[in-house]
């Protein structure tokens, strides 16, 4: 049965988002602290579809709750908190969250983008999913990266961004472009989060020999992958 987990130490919160879950036809866990949530999601992981996780939270936070789900799985993650400052709005998704909203919020609204972020899944599993480019392999069902046949550790949005460019050689992509494939269209960045991704996703591909490929900067415009062998 497909559940969505709700941590949120607000039990008003967690029994309005279960109300709205259930309507969708969905099921729902909660948890009250971080460590609770972990616990559900090791045990009934096959079953959860989506995780709805609070920042502020009794014996674990937030960000720690998602980097322990991000370290073996890519369920999507929705961080509901009241923290909106930019920093942690960019913490959270650089940890891997799929999208962020700041309290007090509209349970509408978060089961919209809950729908949204759902209805991307099937449409993607429908494509190629693998690249092979010279030593680059990318499989992004499985969110696995190598190179040379050694595997590279990156962030959920590093394997993302890496796989939309190599799976597009030679298209230019202008950094709204990047934020509006990866963070979606309403997402409150600026196009500093892009180039950000990019020079972190560079430094640690450069420990890797790829003479074949190059992520390019064009000036002015964006980002391109770029195939440098024939």
């Amino acid at each position: 049965m497909a559940r969505i987990l709700i941590a949120d130490d607000n039990l008003q919160i967690t029994q309005v988002l279960t109300e709205y879950i259930k309507k969708e036809g969905w099921q729902c866990f909660t948890a009250h602290d971080g460590e609770e949530a972990l616990q559900l999601f090791s045990r009934y992981e096959k079953e959860i579809i989506m995780v709805f996780l609070d920042v502020m939270m009794p014996k674990k936070d937030g960000f720690e709750v998602c980097r322990a789900i991000r370290a073996k799985s890519m369920v999507p993650i929705i961080m509901i908190t009241a923290r909106g400052e930019d920093a942690d709005k960019i913490l959270g998704l650089d940890t891997g969250a799929d999208d962020y909203i700041v309290k007090p919020f509209s349970p509408a609204e978060v089961m919209a983008r809950a729908r949204a972020i759902l209805r991307r899944i099937p449409q993607e599993e429908k494509e190629d999913r693998t690249v092979e480019i010279s030593n680059l392999f990318v499989d992004i069902d499985n969110y696995l990266v190598r190179i040379d046949g050694k595997e590279v550790a990156l962030t959920k949005r590093e394997k993302e961004l890496l796989w939309l460019l190599a799976s597009n050689p030679t298209k230019v992509f202008s950094r709204d472009n990047l934020l509006d494939s990866l963070w979606g269209y309403d997402y409150y960045g600026d196009s500093r989060t892009v180039d950000s991704h990019i020079k972190r996703l560079r430094a640690k591909l450069e420990a890797f020999h790829h003479p074949g490929w190059a992520i390019k900067t064009i000036w002015g415009v964006g980002y391109r992958f770029e195939v440098t062998e024939a």
